[in-house]
């Protein structure tokens, strides 16, 4: 049997080259706020990809995607163990364009501060008047450029992504820059009234994208997962505060309130952050993690 190893290691995910594509290994580590921490959240990985698969069955009419099969049997024999099974994507080989694909549709976090100081989001002049958690009156595209592991995303305005585009892909940068921004707003759309209907209002999420053998821009990485997106829920919504939230905003806010964290999260805070990933995942598709 033929083995293994990872050819590039991020945060959350594991990424392996075989003969017949990638193999995207999402583990359940965690990170929060660009670290690592150093607990692992049991099904995390799972939920991620179970969550990513259905999102991206749902959008192939948007825009098609990088997955083939989540199914091990699909994948060579080394996947076939039971580390892999339920949490590993068999993807397309894709060449991932620079650019981080973030939409928001409510006011919150980052955003919200910023609002507070000057009246705009990443350079996006909003209404008067918005209350913290408010829904925006149409969803804003905020992209940013993407960060190695231990350094910070930086939030680009449309022209600058135009322009990051263009030096890696002279010629078609404008072109990209546009369908990029077209694309993450209507899978946005198209998913955010799905969720809403099941519970759960999606604040904000982020997209990737890259180029297929063909030139085609293909819809890669996760997609609308709780690392990934902020999720609220609908029962208890009010604009004018914080929410609570399905995602691992609950793990952010123990550490923001435990400065001596050493990046560590109590069992209790482990616990509930597994219950809040499955009740999230439950919601939105209707079945149990496998």
């Amino acid at each position: 049997m033929k083995e293994y190893s990872p050819v590039k290691e991020g945060k959350v995910r594991e990424i392996y080259d075989t003969e017949d594509g990638l193999i995207m290994v999402a583990t359940d580590r965690i990170s929060c706020f660009d670290v690592i921490l150093k607990n692992n959240v049991t099904k995390k990985g799972a939920v991620l990809t179970q969550m990513s698969k259905f999102w991206f069955d749902m959008t192939e009419d948007i825009v098609p995607n990088h997955m083939i099969s989540i199914d091990v049997n699909d994948m060579p024999e080394y996947f076939r163990k039971p580390e892999f099974d339920g949490n590993s994507m068999l993807c397309k080989r894709l060449t991932m364009l620079p650019i981080e694909c973030i939409v928001r549709g409510y006011i919150t976090g980052s955003g919200w501060a910023s609002y507070q100081e000057n009246g705009t989001v990443c350079g996006i002049k909003l209404p008067e008047g918005l209350k913290e958690s408010e829904k925006l009156p149409e969803p804003i595209y905020t992209p940013s450029t993407k960060a190695e592991i231990g350094d910070h995303d930086e939030n680009i305005s449309f022209e600058r992504s135009v322009e990051v585009l263009e030096k890696e892909f002279p010629g078609k940068g404008q072109e990209y820059a546009e369908k990029l921004r077209d694309y993450t707003i209507a899978l946005y759309k198209k998913c955010a009234d799905y969720a809403l209907k099941h519970g759960i209002i999606i604040a904000d999420t982020k997209f990737e994208f890259g180029l297929d053998e063909n030139g085609n821009i293909v819809l890669g990485d996760e997609m609308l997962t709780p690392d990934s997106s902020r999720f609220w829920p609908v029962e208890g919504y009010e604009a004018g505060r914080a929410q609570s939230s399905f995602d691992k905003q609950f793990a952010r806010d123990w550490l923001k309130a435990n400065p001596d964290n050493n990046w560590t999260l109590p069992e209790d805070v482990v616990q509930k952050t597994i219950d809040i990933y499955l009740e999230g995942y439950e919601m939105l598709t209707g079945e149990k993690v496998k």
